[in-house]
């Protein structure tokens, strides 16, 4: 009898933890791993920040060394797919060959929402969604004295943040009237915010950028209100869009991502997505929910493998993803929107806590420094837990042994 076949198109976080998780609960059929660009799967997070520091490093893997041979994954890189076919359940690559699959994953991620003013300026203008842009970014960066960089969300401060480091002088240019608008309280967006104008950042918030054009050796940016800013290299980050062209012209369900369940099956039975390009239906929240987070990715990854196989996944836990910005480590977890936030600590202290309240229930949490605190904040968080504020704002009561009472009462 012949194994069966599973594809994963995509070999991102997302595809190639899954690639790992099937072998792991012993799928011992046929694993072929798709990847359009022409390196070995890789971890993304570092891109912003360890590539820009040190471009010729060795960029980490996500496949442990040699995996792909030890676990007979047939890894096929710089391999595009240009067309599913999910009547044959077929795939057609641009170089023309076929692959068939009895089992299908779609992990093919995001790319940067595109900005045509600014691409029609040419060489100099950068975005960062692959290794290769960023070693681009960072040999740039190493000849430029100057640079712009448009949007002020989570990729935009960690450039800066690396551009400072490098010595580079920057500017961060946000519509929205404060950086991180999308996905962090307004506390920490004010703290973050002069943190980076402490650094020297010129921050410009609450302007949109109308005009740009080539002036000799740089770039001039002109803003809604007048201003021009001027930078030898410029770099945007404005969000990322799905890449669902291939379910979707295959008559995949397709929303805000490929439509999926809360078992990361699409709208058809025998195949599946997971990571950015993905739209899962989240259980608790009631809603199809599509996150771009590592977390997230892997998450996904493990659930998709798991009902590729016929298994029963686990429960959602609670959402969490985190930035470095000038040697600080920043974790959230849970609901970035609860309408109260209290500060564990103090924010002149290197390191606090705030968790997000909605009522006297803790909803969401951010930490600073505090690594160590967020297990224990997201398990209060997943067991929605009721805690008085003079309990969360003391930074002597231990959130573990918080946590073991509470887990005791139930």
């Amino acid at each position: 009898m012949n194994q069966p076949t599973f594809v994963i198109v995509g070999a991102g976080q997302a595809g190639a933890r899954a690639a790992m998780e099937l072998r792991r609960q012993r799928f011992d059929g046929r694993i072929i791993l798709i990847g359009d660009e022409p390196h070995l799967p890789y971890e993304r997070p570092p891109l912003s920040k360890q590539v820009l520091w040190n471009p010729e490093e060795m960029q980490p893997g996500i496949l442990p060394r040699g995996f792909e041979r030890e676990a007979a994954i047939e890894l096929m890189t710089g391999s595009a797919v240009q067309m599913l076919d999910v009547c044959t359940r077929t795939l057609t690559l641009a170089d023309g060959r076929r692959v068939a699959y009895d089992k299908l994953l779609l992990a093919t991620g995001a790319r940067a929402r595109r900005l045509p003013l600014l691409d029609s300026l040419g060489a100099g203008v950068h975005t960062l969604r692959t290794v290769d842009e960023a070693r681009a970014l960072a040999a740039s960066l190493r000849s430029t004295r100057r640079v712009a960089i448009v949007g002020g969300g989570v990729i935009g401060l960690e450039v800066a943040s690396s551009a400072v480091e490098l010595g580079v002088a920057a500017t961060v240019i946000e519509q929205a009237d404060e950086v991180m608008a999308r996905n962090a309280p307004a506390v920490l967006r004010r703290y973050l915010e002069n943190a980076h104008r402490q650094r020297g950042v010129e921050v410009r918030t609450g302007c949109r950028l109308v005009d740009a054009r080539r002036d000799v050796d740089s770039f001039v940016l002109v803003l809604d209100d007048g201003t021009e800013v001027r930078a030898e290299t410029v770099v945007y980050g404005v969000g990322a869009e799905p890449n669902v062209e291939l379910a979707r012209d295959a008559g995949l369900a397709v929303s805000s991502g490929i439509v999926v369940d809360a078992n990361c099956r699409t709208s058809d039975g025998d195949v599946f997505a997971a990571g950015d390009c993905a739209c899962q239906w989240n259980t608790s929240e009631g809603r199809h929910v599509r996150r771009e987070t590592w977390e997230n990715a892997n998450r996904e990854a493990e659930t998709a493998a798991s009902a590729m196989l016929g298994h029963t996944t686990a429960p959602v836990g609670v959402p969490w993803f985190w930035t470095d910005q000038y040697g600080m480590n920043i974790q959230f977890a849970g609901d970035m929107q609860a309408p109260t936030w209290l500060v564990r600590g103090t924010l002149d202290d290197p390191a606090f806590v705030l968790c997000g309240l909605h009522g006297d229930t803790l909803t969401g949490a951010v930490t600073v420094n505090r690594g160590q605190d967020m297990r224990s904040l997201k398990e209060l968080i997943a067991m929605q837990a009721t805690v008085e504020a003079e309990v969360l704002t003391d930074s002597t009561q231990n959130l573990r042994a918080l946590v073991k009472r509470l887990q005791e009462t139930v």
